[in-house]
């Protein structure tokens, strides 16, 4: 992909950069910390890695975080991993994500909407009340300081009512999305050894409902540590033997009792999607999301309390976390449960409209779904309080810019395009949004503040304008402060520490281009690498995926036992279409014309669906080794696969083959 400086495909106005958080942070950071009045973003965060310390002084100061006893200093221990921020602090998430209850107790906290897209509001002294009573209710049950809490819950009040009451209590939150077999839960649950399971008895998607307390059933029987289950009778049904009413919970008019934690406290455990073996169970800390997500959200994504932030997610996935935690600047949060393209293609535009949202979050799948559809979103719905439209989940092609970029300028709309990318180890971007910065097509605007984001070579060099491992060089606060059941660090090193010592490496290619944007290219390790030069698989679904036929493809590259090296293309096609010669053609062409002649692939195979973890990413490591000969209950976690019958298509596909 070039990194020639083409035109930008969209420039913020003037008034834009002047109203916008980042730019009043600035100034008064530039009057009260030194940082530099001039130079704009680049500048700001040049300074914001160089003197990483005040930096995050300053940004705790901005924000008002509330520390109920000081820190000695920001960072006592800079060593990755292992770093120790704001030592001798303590505070508490959830007392910052009610903050807004003090003066804006009537208006909405959480506008809730399923599948009929009619939304529900719940304000923010409701959300306070609920989060008083249950975080009582939790401490009577006996919960305490560091005990797990877990949900098998939707994307619906409850959830965020529960996360905030554990958080309150100081206990540490943990979900799972009830589309979730008992396998996936219990491969994540059982590491962490809840003592309350909150449930629903089913939830509703695509029109259907789905009932899981037969999932329950089996989940209350395979976690012995379970004190008390919380039903949620989401589906009307009657609380099984034994379990508590999430209404008798919730009932009481209590204050809140927020403990005052350490910073380095643990807030929550996420799970990386775990193709193989058990998933990674990632502790991140109270003190440590709590400024992270102050940093992206009222900066990055310059919300405030006029904004309404709706992300499509489900509880599964870290950009629920980072959704809930949208309450921190006082912003009202969207929560979706349902279908995302219930009862058509175009549901989360009609959700966007109905909520008025400022901010709305998807995956670039779906955006190059509706353009695949010729959905029109402007036209066809009142988007006009929309500002921003952020994707994440993989890279979001040129054409998705594009067409996002068309859709809206037609309606007079000047739309901020956020591509945005990060991981769910760090519950946060390493990249992506800035609304003082110019969006260049196919690229994310910045490294984030606080952020040293360098593109290495296998040797440690940094690399501009060419394609290296994703670094970073300093600490985030955000970092895990530990794996779960990994008591002597290793896993966690192995992950992120063992290529450079003392830097994060992510796992990802990326380009740093010389005028400060970034180009994601997907996963290192499912690199194509076809006569010593590179190319991201992303790069591939990008060119291929344009070709109406296609729905979606999976290119793979298998080292041979011979030193050959073997590159097919997977592609699941449209209903009504057919691998025949005229298409064949047409992909083959379309990848040397727009990649290289070297990453044409040695055969493209038409397969029934392409496998993907259950929070969506397409699965190519798992594929591949299966490619390579290894048995499918030693390739992958079945309990991590959306579809697991896919993945016999690739592993009959090496028998044949060997």
């Amino acid at each position: 992909m070039s990194t020639a400086n083409p035109l930008p495909l969209w420039q913020p106005d003037p008034q834009r950069i002047a109203q916008a958080r980042i730019t009043k942070f600035q100034a008064w950071a530039a009057e009260h910390h030194g940082a530099p009045a001039e130079g704009g973003y680049a500048a700001l965060h040049r300074w914001s890695v160089d003197d990483l310390d005040t930096f995050w002084k300053a940004l705790t100061e901005w924000f008002d975080v509330r520390f109920s006893t000081p820190y000695a200093r920001v960072l006592g221990d800079r060593t990755m991993p292992g770093a120790q921020w704001f030592p001798g602090a303590t505070l508490n998430y959830a007392e910052h994500a009610l903050r807004a209850a003090d003066t804006r107790a009537h208006e909405p906290a959480l506008l809730y909407v399923d599948e009929t897209h009619e939304p529900s509001p719940v304000t923010w002294s409701e959300l306070r009340r609920q989060v008083g009573s249950l975080a009582g209710e939790l401490r009577a049950l006996g919960v305490r300081p560091g005990d797990r809490v877990s949900g098998y819950l939707p994307n619906i009040p409850q959830a965020v009512v529960a996360l905030l009451a554990t958080a309150a209590v100081g206990a540490v939150w943990t979900s799972c999305a009830p589309d979730f077999g008992a396998r996936s839960v219990l491969d994540r649950f059982q590491q962490v050894e809840p003592v309350v399971l909150f449930t629903v008895d089913g939830y509703r998607y695509g029109g259907k409902e789905h009932d899981r307390r037969d999932v329950v059933a089996e989940l209350r029987r395979e976690l012995p540590t379970l004190r008390a289950v919380v039903h949620i009778p989401l589906l009307g049904t009657a609380a099984p033997e034994g379990a508590l009413e999430w209404s008798a919970l919730t009932s009481a008019h209590t204050e809140p009792v927020f403990e005052q934690v350490p910073f380095d406290h643990p807030l929550w455990v996420l799970y990386s999607s775990g193709t193989t073996g058990l998933p990674k169970a990632i502790v991140q800390s109270q003190g440590g999301i709590l400024v992270e997500h102050l940093k992206q959200l009222g900066l990055h994504c310059d919300l405030g309390p006029e904004d309404r932030f709706f992300w499509y997610t489900s509880t599964g996935w870290m950009m629920w976390n980072f959704l809930v935690s949208g309450l921190l600047t006082g912003t009202t949060i969207v929560l979706y449960d349902g279908s995302p393209g219930y009862p058509d293609t175009g549901a989360q535009w009609r959700v966007a409209e109905r909520t008025g949202a400022t901010l709305f979050g998807t995956s670039a799948a779906y955006v190059m779904a509706c353009r695949k559809a010729q959905i029109h979103p402007a036209r066809d719905h009142d988007l006009s309080k929309v500002q921003c439209v952020a994707t994440t989940g993989s890279p979001l092609p040129p054409d998705g810019f594009r067409w996002l970029h068309d859709e809206f300028a037609e309606s007079g709309a000047d739309l901020w395009i956020a591509s945005v990318s990060g991981g769910t180890d760090v519950c946060s971007c390493f990249a992506g949004a800035v609304p003082t910065l110019p969006v260049h097509i196919g690229e994310l605007q910045a490294p984030c503040l606080g952020t040293d984001l360098q593109s290495w070579d296998p040797s440690g060099a940094p690399l501009v304008d060419e394609v290296g491992e994703l670094v970073v060089t300093n600490p985030m606060p955000s970092m895990p402060i530990h794996f779960w059941n990994d008591p002597d660090g290793s896993r966690y090193h192995d992950s992120y520490f063992a290529m450079y010592p003392g830097v994060w490496r992510h796992g990802d290619w990326i380009t740093l281009t010389s005028r400060g944007s970034v180009i994601i290219h997907g996963r290192s390790d499912s690199t194509l690498n076809r006569q010593g030069v590179r190319m991201g698989s992303a790069d591939i679904y990008e060119a291929v995926e344009r070709l109406p036929e296609i729905k979606e493809s999976l290119v793979i590259g298998v080292e041979q036992p011979d030193g050959g090296y073997w590159m097919p293309l997977f592609v699941h096609l449209v209903p009504g279409a057919v691998l025949d010669d005229a298409l064949l053609n047409r992909i083959k062409q379309t990848i040397r014309e727009q990649l290289s002649p070297r990453h044409i692939p040695d055969e493209v195979v038409e397969v029934p669906g392409i496998p993907h973890t259950l929070t969506g990413k397409r699965i190519e490591v798992p594929v591949k080794r299966l490619l390579q000969g290894t048995p499918l209950d030693k390739a992958v976690n079945p309990g991590s696969i959306d579809d697991i019958e896919l993945l016999r298509f690739y592993e009959d596909l090496a028998r044949k083959r060997a």
